[in-house]
């Protein structure tokens, strides 16, 4: 008997197939597991995938529906040569958010957060996450230095 598993299925209108060759493209370990055609056979209907090892699939719905921010996609990055460069492919036909957030071209919302920040917020110094957060809130992409140093004060 196989266990149960969980994915995360995103609803797209008629872009599954070129989202998922685009995020593979960018993030490492990433692959394409299999594409569904519709019935008839034109185009695709479902691909299934994995993104930094964890398992998705996208729907080709139609409009009916739309992503919204409700739903993310949180990305953690050890550099921030990482974070930028993950940031601005991203952004490539999207809109940049606040606090390290951006919707890309397809309209997945995504967060492109530095380690650092994490570290930062959890080391159990209130003085100092309140700090950090006050410099994330200001901030469109993270900067894990600017971070590091809202931190020291």
């Amino acid at each position: 008997m196989t266990a149960p598993s969980i994915q995360t299925c995103l609803w797209f209108d008629d872009q599954a197939q070129e989202a998922a060759e685009t995020y593979v493209s960018l993030l490492p370990g990433s692959k394409i597991i299999h594409s569904f055609p519709r019935r008839g056979g034109e185009g695709v209907f479902l691909v299934h995938l994995t993104l930094l090892g964890q398992r998705y699939t996208f729907l080709n719905g139609g409009p009916q529906y739309r992503l919204t921010p409700a739903a993310s996609l949180e990305v953690h990055l050890d550099t921030q040569a990482e974070v930028d460069l993950l940031w601005h492919a991203l952004l490539q036909g999207g809109q940049a958010q606040r606090c390290g957030w951006l919707v890309d071209r397809f309209g997945v919302s995504w967060q492109i957060i530095p380690r650092s920040l994490l570290r930062l917020m959890q080391s159990g110094d209130d003085a100092q996450a309140g700090r950090v957060t006050q410099a994330m809130m200001a901030m469109v992409k993270l900067d894990g230095a600017a971070l590091e140093a809202a931190a020291r004060g």
